[in-house]
């Protein structure tokens, strides 16, 4: 008997339109990831297979960009807008300069790509370090970590920037944008999706199998067909990690993007982390909150800011010895969620090429290394930024040494942070 299943939505990715930065976004499979967004639950605020549940975490994250998450709150959009004297001074340039390219797009200020692409140029060029890294940096972070117009760093990216404290926006801009599409029924799903691509991808099987596609199946299949068995749930990079577990007031934890707000709950994706999952969680404690910006009548914004003023972590005392199972109970309520909600996809019946393992298309493979090209995306790893910006600026020395001073400057600020925190 065919079991029923849900209508796919429609969906797309806003993504960086500079010449500069397509070649990066060559590196995501958007056919992977338009499927994947047909898995999200909207109840849960997580992404529901027939018999698991997988979502980003605010470690993973991090992990993945490679800073740390500061114990403060993050950006808010309760923050003042930054002058073009507060941004001079980031950038290090001229405040004529700033003033005489700010503009606005979309009701929201910032500035033009071209405009800051030229003056890291010239600042490259003439050797000027600081203005070029910063500069450098604030368009990663207005184009690709915090995408919202093509060509164009606005001053939500400016503001978050000057914060220091990314992953938490980055986090919520991912499940904001997916709630809000999948509320909607399909749309552009605006977030940063090299890193949601490269979560996504680090819990698929590793497999040989996985990975030759001979099968020639398609990814709504592959992903139908996955079990607990097949997920790579678990990386020892996360072996002294404190789980953020909740925040303030809220069982679970709030999150702020650009966009608005969200509850994402980790207790469901402890098992990502090391932990095991037993029993079937409270759903009293499994909030759906949710908000759009300038939508807040109950403002849930003010309450959200709050709750990060005190946050809750577990570990190993709390959550006991590691060892990544998921028991009967939960993994029960894992597939009766799955039957209440309807799959997307029909499942697939029992092939040899599934038993072997699920392959895919061609050009559909997953990536390998885990310090691909792609990953140049971020701050930390340069190598490929290098090849690509070296056409404008020739004379600019090796990226990297860009990179290890604005990770040491990250980690210093973040060091005086924690020490300013623990003072009387």
């Amino acid at each position: 008997m065919e079991r029923p299943k849900r209508h796919t939505k429609k969906y797309n990715f806003r993504q960086p339109d500079l010449k500069e930065l397509r070649n990066l976004t060559s590196y995501v499979d958007e056919g992977l990831m338009g499927t994947l967004v047909q898995f999200y639950d909207p109840l849960y605020h997580c992404f529901s297979f027939p018999h698991f549940h997988l979502l980003p975490t605010l470690e993973e994250y991090a992990h993945l960009v490679g800073i740390p998450i500061l114990d403060q709150v993050s950006f808010s959009g309760l923050e003042s807008i930054p002058t073009s004297r507060e941004i001079a001074d980031l950038l290090h340039i001229d405040e004529s300069l700033v003033k005489a390219h700010m503009t606005t797009k979309g009701g929201i200020q910032g500035l033009p790509s071209e405009f800051l692409i030229a003056q890291a140029t010239v600042y490259g060029k003439a050797m000027s370090e600081d203005a070029f890294e910063a500069i450098f940096v604030l368009l990663i972070y207005g184009l690709v970590l915090f995408p919202n117009f093509d060509k164009f760093v606005d001053v939500n990216a400016i503001r978050i920037f000057s914060v220091l404290n990314l992953v938490p926006t980055l986090l919520g801009d991912t499940y904001v944008s997916l709630h809000l599409m999948n509320a909607k029924g399909g749309g552009a799903i605006v977030c940063c999706l090299p890193l949601l691509y490269k979560w996504f991808i680090s819990h698929l099987p590793q497999t040989v199998a996985f990975k030759e596609n001979k099968g020639c199946l398609r990814w709504s299949t592959r992903l139908m067909s996955l079990t607990n068995d097949d997920i790579s749930w678990y990386d020892r990079a996360y072996e002294g990690v404190q789980i953020i577990d909740s925040c303030g007031e809220f069982s679970n934890v709030p999150l702020l993007g650009t966009c608005g707000g969200i509850i994402y709950n980790p207790v469901l994706a402890r098992r990502q982390l090391g932990f095991p999952l037993k029993d079937k969680p409270n759903n009293i404690l499994l909030e759906g909150v949710f908000f759009q910006e300038g939508k807040d009548p109950q403002g849930l914004k003010a309450r959200m800011v709050r709750a990060w003023r005190k946050i809750h972590k577990k570990g190993r005392s709390e959550l006991g010895p590691k060892n990544c199972i998921a028991l009967e109970p939960y993994t029960t309520w894992v597939r009766k969620r799955a039957s209440e909600y309807l799959m997307p996809y029909d499942y697939p019946r029992p092939t040899p090429s599934t038993v072997a393992g699920p392959s895919t298309l061609p050009n559909q493979g997953v990536i390998d290394d885990p310090d691909d090209a792609w990953t140049s995306l971020f701050p930390q790893s340069s190598k490929f930024w290098k090849r690509r910006y070296d056409r404008l600026a020739k004379d600019k020395a090796d990226m990297e040494a860009a990179y290890e001073r604005e990770i040491k400057r990250l980690r210093a600020s973040y060091l005086l942070a924690s020490r300013a925190s623990r003072d009387p």
